[in-house]
C-alpha cells in the first residue's frame, strides 16, 4: 500500500486514522492507492498491528443443533491455544452473507471459517486470499483454501440402502434448496438427492422415486411431508436431507394420523443430540459434527502459521439406527 501510494508507512497510517498532520495531497493518494488495490482501510490498519487472536465463524443460522457440535469442536481444538472464536450468521441469501463475512474481515480477525457458504467458488477464493480461510460442507477443490467436509453419497447410500433392506419400496426423499452460487455437484443436498436416486435405480426402484424439494429446517420438513404424503400411493418411508427436516416429517406424519414407523419410517442425517430423545428417537447419519470443527480449526491455524498448499479433510459416516425406522407393515 505504502509502495503504491509512493508515501511512507507512517503517512498510510496517519490517512487512515484520520490523524492530524497530513496533507490534502497525501490524503488524496493514499486513498487513491486504497480504491486501486481493493482494501478497505480496516484490513490495512489490522496488517499494521499483526495478529489479533481471534477466529471468525461463519453459520447459515444457530437453529440447527448441528451446528453446535460443529463449534464444540472448534473450540476444544482451541482450549490450548490463544485463539478465541466469534460467531456470526450469514444468513438466508448471498448479499447478506457477504456483509457478515466482510464484518469479520474488518474485526480484524486472524482467520475465517464457513460454513455451508452460498458464495461462488471466485468469492471464496477472493476472501482466502485475504484472509487464512477453512470452508466446511462444500466439496470443491480450489488451491486457496482448506475444504472439511463428509463423505455425503456414502451416507447417503447407508440410509436408503437400510430402508430397502428393511423392505421398504416406496421411499421418498426430502432435499433443500437455497441460495448458493456454488456448482450444483458440489452441494452436499445435491450430492445426498443423487445419490438416493441412484440407490433406487441400482435396485430396481426407478418407478418409486419421490422427492420434494424444500428446506432442511422444520417448517420445510413438514411442507415436504405433506406433499409427499399426499401422493398415491403415499410412501411408506422418507429419508430427510437433515435431522431438521426430519423433525418437521415426523411431525406431517403424525398430524395425518399415521404412526412412525409402524405406517411410515423417517430417517435423518446430522445425528443430532436431539435425535437420540426417547420421544424422538430418530434413525439418522452421524457426520461427527465435533470431528468437523475441530479439524476446521487446526487447519486453520495451519493456515494463520504459514502452511499454503491446499488441505482436504473428508469425515466418513456412519449410521445410526433408531426407533423410526422399521419394516413396512404390509
Amino acid at each position: 500500500m505504502a509502495s503504491h501510494a509512493q508515501v511512507s508507512v507512517t503517512a498510510v497510517s496517519k490517512v487512515i486514522r484520520n490523524a492530524y498532520g497530513v496533507s490534502p495531497a497525501m490524503r488524496d493518494r493514499v486513498k487513491t492507492a486504497i480504491e486501486e488495490l481493493g482494501y478497505r482501510p480496516q484490513a490495512v490498519a489490522r496488517g499494521m498491528r499483526g495478529r489479533t487472536f481471534t477466529i471468525g465463524l461463519m453459520l447459515p443460522h444457530i437453529r440447527n443443533p448441528f451446528f453446535a457440535d460443529i463449534l464444540d469442536g472448534l473450540t476444544e481444538q482451541l482450549a490450548g491455544t490463544d485463539y478465541r472464536a466469534f460467531m456470526i450468521q450469514g444468513g438466508a441469501t448471498r448479499k447478506v452473507e457477504r456483509l457478515a463475512v466482510d464484518a469479520l474481515i474488518d474485526r480484524q480477525v486472524d482467520g475465517i471459517i464457513m460454513v455451508a457458504p452460498l458464495a461462488s467458488k471466485a468469492r471464496l477464493e477472493e476472501v482466502a486470499q485475504e484472509k487464512p480461510t477453512v470452508v466446511l460442507a462444500r466439496h470443491e477443490r480450489s488451491s486457496f483454501y482448506d475444504s472439511v467436509y463428509d463423505d455425503d453419497e456414502a451416507g447417503a447410500e447407508l440410509v436408503v440402502k437400510h430402508l430397502i433392506e428393511l423392505g421398504h419400496r416406496r421411499i421418498a426423499h426430502i432435499t433443500h434448496q437455497d441460495d448458493s452460487q456454488a456448482q450444483p455437484a458440489d452441494l452436499l443436498h445435491n450430492i445426498r438427492a443423487a445419490t438416493y436416486e441412484r440407490v433406487m435405480r441400482e435396485h430396481g426402484l426407478a418407478d418409486e422415486i419421490a422427492v420434494a424439494t424444500s428446506f432442511y429446517h422444520e417448517k420445510g420438513g413438514y411442507e415436504g411431508a405433506r406433499e409427499l404424503l399426499d401422493r398415491d400411493p403415499r410412501p411408506t418411508a422418507i429419508f430427510a436431507g437433515a435431522d431438521q427436516a426430519a423433525f418437521g416429517a415426523l411431525a406431517a406424519v403424525y398430524e395425518a394420523g399415521l404412526r412412525v414407523p409402524a405406517d411410515v419410517s423417517v430417517a435423518g442425517y446430522d445425528n443430532t443430540h436431539l435425535a437420540a430423545l426417547p420421544n424422538i428417537t430418530l434413525t439418522s447419519v452421524d457426520q461427527e459434527g465435533s470431528v468437523m470443527g475441530g479439524a476446521a480449526g487446526k487447519l486453520l491455524l495451519e493456515r494463520i502459521e504459514g502452511r499454503t498448499s491446499a488441505v482436504r479433510f473428508s469425515v466418513t459416516p456412519s449410521l445410526v439406527v433408531r426407533g423410526s425406522t422399521a419394516p413396512p407393515t404390509s
